[in-house]
């Protein structure tokens, strides 16, 4: 389980990475692109730092299980 813990926290970072920096390859992807359609380009944002959030206390629950 603390394989899986950590592979959630690295998870959870890579999506904050991806929310911050916003690089074009990623953030232009047709999946993005409806999030940023829906949600706007702020709330896509948001989004994601929620769903890292999720990914963060897994990682943090399932590590310490």
């Amino acid at each position: 389980m603390k394989i899986w813990g950590i592979l959630a926290v690295i998870y959870a970072v890579a999506v904050v990475v991806i929310a911050v920096v916003k690089p074009e390859s990623i953030w232009n992807m047709k999946k993005i692109e409806m999030f940023k359609k829906v949600l706007g380009d702020k709330g896509t944002e948001i989004f994601f730092y929620i769903w890292a959030l999720i990914f963060l206390f897994l990682g943090i629950w399932l590590f310490t299980k």
